[in-house]
C-alpha cells in the first residue's frame, strides 16, 4: 500500500488496484477488487490506523468482478453505502452478464462476485453524497462506467478502466478485448482530458502523483494524430 495524495491509498490487489481515502468523517473505498479480498482492506485500514467502522461508502466505478467482487462482503463488515453508476446497477446488484473477450474466459474461472445492493445510483455528472467527491460518467468500457474526482491535492482523478496507468508515468487506454464500445471509450478518455487534476489513480498500472491531466492530454492528442 502507498499513499499517492494525502489521505489516499493505493491497495495492490494482484492484477487490480483499490484506493482507500481518508476524509473528514471516515474513510471511502474506491473499488473491491476479486472476491475474497476482504482481508486486505481490514490490513490496509489498521496500516492507515482506522477500523471497519470508520467505512461508510463504497464507489464502485463499474460492474467487473475484478471491481466489485468484495463489495458484498465489505458492506456487511461495515455498513457503507454502495455507490455506483444506475446504468451498472443492475449487474452489480443481481447476476452478472456474460463478458466479453479475454474477459469471458476469465469470468468462468473466478468465483463469481456476490450481488451487493446499490444505495446511491449515480445519473448525472455531478457532486455525490460525500462532500468532496464528484462523479464524471466515463462509458466505453462498460456502459455504465464512471470515474470520481476528488476535490484534493490540486484534484485527485479515480479513472478505474476508463484509462491504465502505463510505462514511465504515460497513461493507456483500455484495451478493446475488454472494452464494450471503443468508440464511447475514446471519447469518455478525451473528455478526462479536459477536467483539472493533478493526480490520477487506476484499476490498473501505475498512479501518477503529479502532473497527470498533461498524460491525458497527450495520449488523447497521439491517439487523434493516428487516426
Amino acid at each position: 500500500m502507498r499513499e499517492v495524495a494525502d489521505g489516499v491509498l493505493e491497495i495492490p490487489l494482484g492484477y487490480v488496484n483499490a484506493h482507500l481515502v481518508v476524509v473528514d468523517d471516515g474513510v471511502v473505498l474506491v473499488d473491491t477488487g476479486l472476491p475474497g479480498r476482504s482481508a486486505k482492506f481490514q490490513q490496509a485500514l489498521h496500516e492507515a490506523r482506522r477500523t471497519v467502522g470508520d467505512v461508510h461508502t463504497i464507489l464502485l466505478t463499474h460492474w467487473h468482478p475484478d471491481h466489485t467482487g468484495s463489495a458484498a462482503e465489505l458492506k456487511r463488515l461495515t455498513g457503507a453505502r454502495v455507490v455506483a453508476h444506475r446504468v451498472d446497477a443492475a449487474a452489480i446488484a443481481g447476476p452478472q452478464p456474460i463478458m466479453r473477450g479475454l474477459m469471458r474466459v476469465t469470468q468462468k474461472l473466478m468465483k463469481p462476485p456476490e450481488p451487493v445492493v446499490v444505495d446511491e445510483l449515480v445519473s448525472a455528472d455531478g457532486p455525490l453524497a460525500v462532500p468532496g467527491f464528484r462523479a464524471v460518467h466515463t462509458p466505453g468500457h462498460t456502459p455504465g462506467h464512471v470515474s470520481f474526482l476528488l476535490d484534493r491535492a490540486r484534484g485527485v482523478l479515480f479513472a478505474g478502466d476508463a484509462a491504465a496507468g502505463g510505462p514511465r508515468g504515460g497513461v493507456r487506454s483500455a484495451p478493446s478485448i475488454v472494452t464494450d464500445d471503443m468508440t464511447a471509450a475514446r471519447a469518455s478518455l478525451a473528455r478526462l482530458a479536459e477536467l483539472e487534476f493533478d493526480v490520477a489513480v487506476f484499476g490498473h498500472g501505475r498512479a501518477i502523483a503529479g502532473g497527470a491531466v498533461a498524460r491525458f492530454r497527450e495520449r488523447v492528442a497521439k491517439a487523434q494524430g493516428n487516426r
